[in-house]
């Protein structure tokens, strides 16, 4: 497997992000912005569907937040694949890392399947499990988030 991570530090993106001046910050940058969008989106819905903002229809929230929310995800993880590729084997061999890559996985595969499951507006869906969900995404990203942050402490 340290093979495969040394022929990913190896590629031309990877060489480039590691001696440009500005590259990495940039791609740093958009790593963030999409965890603010991704973030920033899942909270307030995930409150609406825990209960808060009853007067709020929980479809007009889902149909302006769920993509905004799906958009971020996309630049969170096509930035922190360009960031993973500078440092690939140190950031593997991260058990921080490795915790966060499962919250980013489960917080993405419970929102695929709830929303295959219960349609895109979630109007299949009980109460119960909208708040059950709800609890789990908000554990999920803020688990990502703060164990994203702990990785930059984390390393060497």
């Amino acid at each position: 497997m340290d093979a495969f991570f040394v022929a990913i530090e190896a590629t031309p993106i990877a060489e480039a992000l590691r001696h440009a001046r500005w590259g990495y910050a940039v791609v740093n940058a958009a790593h963030i912005l999409g965890f603010c969008l991704l973030v920033g989106a899942i909270i307030p819905l995930n409150l609406r569907l825990l209960g808060v903002w009853r007067d709020i229809s929980r479809r007009s929230l889902i149909r302006v937040l769920a993509p905004v929310a799906a958009a971020g995800l996309a630049l969170a993880v096509a930035a922190g694949l360009l960031l993973f590729s500078v440092r690939a084997r140190e950031y593997a061999g991260t058990e921080i890392f490795q915790a966060k890559l499962l919250f980013v996985m489960a917080g993405t595969a419970a929102a695929l399947a709830m929303h295959c499951v219960h349609g895109f507006l979630l109007d299949r869906a009980s109460d119960s499990r909208l708040r059950r969900h709800a609890l789990l995404s908000v554990t999920c990203w803020i688990g990502a988030l703060i164990c994203g942050r702990l990785v930059a402490f984390s390393g060497s």
